[in-house]
């Protein structure tokens, strides 16, 4: 019997929300498929779906060629959250690498925060929904390394905060803005004397209530970033409490609250711009302070 033959057709998988179809090669035998109860109740709008079309890799760094695979089919929506990636040993045969180059392309695809990895009867890949702190993570990166300096960092926050704030006098809900009143009350009994990282939480817990009442979640993601790098150097520049700034809370939340947009940007606009200039200050304190260091260790030697 010649090879190609004995060669087993892989079983369809029905996994979740989403189908893996794998191709038996020509002259194959093919087996019954399986009972599966999945199947007589499977969602119509599913089979709708084109199928993910994994094909032949040929490239020097074949793992990163698997993910860009993986992220076309996520595009053409033939994966979506919560489908599992075929299992590893099948993925290899059909795109035609080694089980090795799988097992990388898949830790390259769960740091990238795009599947899932669980271990177990259940395990395998999974695709995951997206994980917003890795544009966080990555912007943070660009910050220590130097690509992204403190005063774009703090001037880039200014202008989408003018955007948001635009667009929550017009969206904001009751129960966002009694939560925005009740995060400004939590500010006030802190002690002036407080810890910086007390104020960094109920400030950040501030901004995310800002930017979820925008109902725009790509500026969520960029006001949440920002802010977590923002207030990550103010607890750490241990900037003291500005003796206005529940004041100027109460003022912007009551903008928000009648509307009034003009008003509530100019406000919040003060505000950062202070606030940008203090963390400019604090910056360039402690690059002399490095330098004094610096020159005080070689004058010892």
């Amino acid at each position: 019997m010649p090879a190609s033959a004995r060669t087993p057709e892989v079983n369809k998988t029905v996994i979740r929300k989403t189908t893996i179809a794998a191709t038996a090669p020509a002259g194959a035998k093919k087996r019954p498929a399986a009972r599966r109860s999945a199947a007589k109740t499977a969602d119509p709008a599913i089979s709708d779906r084109s199928q993910p079309r994994f094909a032949p890799i040929r490239t020097k760094r074949v793992f990163e060629e698997i993910c860009e695979q993986v992220r076309r089919e996520m595009a053409a929506g033939s994966l979506r959250p919560g489908d599992k990636l075929p299992p590893e040993r099948e993925l290899a045969l059909k795109l035609g690498v080694s089980r090795a180059a799988v097992r990388e392309a898949l830790r390259s695809l769960e740091i990238a925060g795009v599947v899932g990895l669980h271990k177990g009867a259940r395990g395998g890949a999974f695709i995951l929904k997206g994980d917003p702190d890795i544009v966080t993570r990555s912007i943070r990166d660009m910050f220590h390394l130097g690509r992204i300096s403190l005063d774009n960092l703090t001037e880039a926050r200014t202008l989408v905060m003018q955007t948001a704030i635009e667009l929550v006098c017009a969206r904001i809900r009751p129960t966002a803005l009694a939560a925005l009143e009740k995060n400004v009350d939590r500010l006030t009994t802190l002690p002036t004397s407080g810890k910086a990282s007390e104020r960094v939480a109920i400030s950040a817990e501030f901004y995310r209530l800002i930017s979820q009442a925008t109902d725009n979640t790509v500026l969520q993601v960029i006001i949440e970033a920002l802010t977590d790098i923002v207030l990550q150097q103010v607890e750490q520049s241990n900037i003291e409490f500005f003796p206005n700034l529940i004041a100027h809370r109460r003022r912007l939340v009551q903008y928000i609250a009648t509307r009034q947009v003009d008003e509530a940007k100019r406000e919040m606009t003060e505000h950062l711009q202070r606030l940008r200039r203090h963390l400019m200050r604090a910056e360039r304190t402690a690059a002399d302070n490095r330098a004094t260091s610096a020159l005080a260790e070689e004058s010892s030697l």
